[in-house]
């Protein structure tokens, strides 16, 4: 075995067949902990586990039900104001070239205002780079929305009495008992045997198109022992 340019010589143990007298002995082990678990109660455990995460979740399904439309609604509300700033930023993205041109063509000329270019030019920089200082974050569009975004949407929360940190806190507590609830359910925890793999369907179309070759095939077949029928009874003329 080679790992980071080093040769390592591994030798496997040898597999030696398991004798008739052990395998009685492993059938005694599984049975005595089959017992040993019937003992413990612990299917009965596992069932009323499973009865208390699901009256937990009902109830915190509950709970959600009314954040969950608020949210949306200020969600939907935030997404409408987020996507009018972004026209607002290329309308006056526009007016500025506008304004530019004019000054450039008509009012002034290019030896005017290409100073004033650069000082614009450098100005954005400027402001991207203030937006880093103070953000911590490159200046990047789409998060840019995203911050934008989250920022109308807690002072709309806010201003609308909504708790977004209790929404959070719900939305945690449910995923955890739902993650726990799949442990339970699991077939390595109830002592089950795994579920068989699942079996590819196939369509109509393609079981068909899967005769009509198996049937070609056939043909085929058949011609070819038809001709090698028929240059043997050529040779033997």
């Amino acid at each position: 075995m080679h790992l980071n340019d080093r040769q390592y010589y591994v030798k496997p143990p040898k597999r030696e067949k398991i004798t008739s007298e052990e395998i009685t002995r492993l059938g005694d082990v599984q049975a005595l902990v089959a017992q040993l678990y019937e003992a413990l109660h612990v299917g009965e455990h596992q069932i009323q586990k499973e009865r208390e995460l699901n009256g937990k979740l009902e109830q915190l399904n509950e709970k959600l039900g009314p954040l969950e439309a608020k949210k949306n609604e200020l969600d939907q509300k935030a997404a409408r104001k987020t996507n009018a700033l972004t026209w607002v930023g290329l309308g006056l993205m526009s007016v500025q070239f506008g304004v530019l041109a004019r000054l450039t063509w008509w009012e002034y000329s290019w030896d005017i205002m290409e100073p004033v270019t650069y000082f614009v030019t450098y100005g954005t920089a400027m402001a991207a780079y203030a937006y880093f200082v103070l953000t911590k974050q490159e200046y990047l569009l789409p998060d840019v929305k995203d911050r934008q975004h989250l920022i109308t949407l807690h002072k709309a929360a806010k201003k609308a009495g909504v708790n977004l940190a209790e929404y959070n806190d719900i939305k945690r507590q449910i995923a955890e008992i739902e993650h726990d609830l799949r442990r339970l359910r699991d077939p390595l925890y109830m002592h089950l045997p795994a579920p068989p793999p699942k079996t590819k369907t196939f369509s109509a179309s393609e079981i068909a198109f899967a005769k009509k070759q198996q049937h070609k095939a056939q043909q085929l077949e058949m011609q070819t022992v038809v001709d090698s029928a028929g240059g043997t009874l050529k040779s033997k003329h």
